[in-house]
């Protein structure tokens, strides 16, 4: 039977032997690189958790995988495998950042989702926050602006009216924007959220980041392969 050695995440228990019963291959990258996950049996508490692991390289043939189940492996699955974490109720239906926001907004979208997925709910709403302060920011002039001060740059609750009233956000965006400014602050200073207020949170966010990056983004591909398509018929 294969063996991993890993942290038990059911008893804490470290550097413990697994007996692994089951892979099921998740994707391969690269034309070699497997990841799997893989369902073992902690020997020290005799619960089964199941873990993510992603091949490494080094000292094997990288076309092993192809030919072999890790299962058919007798020795320790920790020199093919390193451990990339466990499936958790962290993985249950999180919702995914709207497409071409940057890596860094992605980011913390997704730190937010896992929290509203757990039911940490002050938590989700400050990242929710977060990623639209982050989207919002650029909008602001670099210049001097007249009724544009110090403190509207930083906070905002008072950013967001600022960018409606001067047609830099969609307008249309403006009645559930409230829920950054009521909710929001709740969550990050108050610890009050609640479940549906961490929903109004994620609601807010996903239409703000599809209007500023995700229909620009799409509008700017459909139009790039308009060109293409004219370009070939010259």
């Amino acid at each position: 039977m294969a063996e991993l050695v890993a942290n038990c995440p059911r008893c804490g228990a470290k550097n413990i032997t697994f007996d692994v019963e089951a892979v099921n291959l998740v994707r391969i990258q690269y034309g070699w690189h497997h990841t799997f996950e893989a369902f073992g049996i902690c020997r020290h508490c005799s619960s089964s958790t199941t873990f993510v692991l992603e091949e490494i390289a080094q000292h094997h043939d990288i076309d092993l995988f192809k030919r072999t189940s890790p299962l058919k492996i007798t020795e320790s699955l920790n020199g093919y495998f390193s451990v990339r974490g466990f499936i958790s109720l962290k993985d249950f239906g999180t919702t995914k950042p709207p497409d071409h926001v940057s890596e860094r907004i992605a980011n913390v979208f997704t730190e937010g989702a896992t929290c509203l997925t757990v039911e940490c709910w002050n938590a989700a709403g400050s990242m929710f926050r977060a990623c639209v302060d982050l989207a919002t920011r650029p909008l602001l002039p670099t210049e001097e602006t007249p009724g544009l001060n110090h403190r509207i740059r930083r906070d905002l609750g008072l950013r967001l009216p600022w960018l409606f009233e001067n047609g830099r956000l969609p307008n249309d965006l403006r009645e559930i924007s409230s829920c950054i400014r009521e909710d929001g602050n709740d969550g990050a200073h108050q610890g009050t959220l609640e479940k549906e207020d961490a929903e109004d949170l994620l609601d807010f966010t996903v239409a703000l980041l599809e209007r500023l990056f995700t229909e620009p983004q799409r509008l700017e591909i459909a139009k790039k392969r308009r060109e293409d398509r004219r370009s070939r018929k010259e």
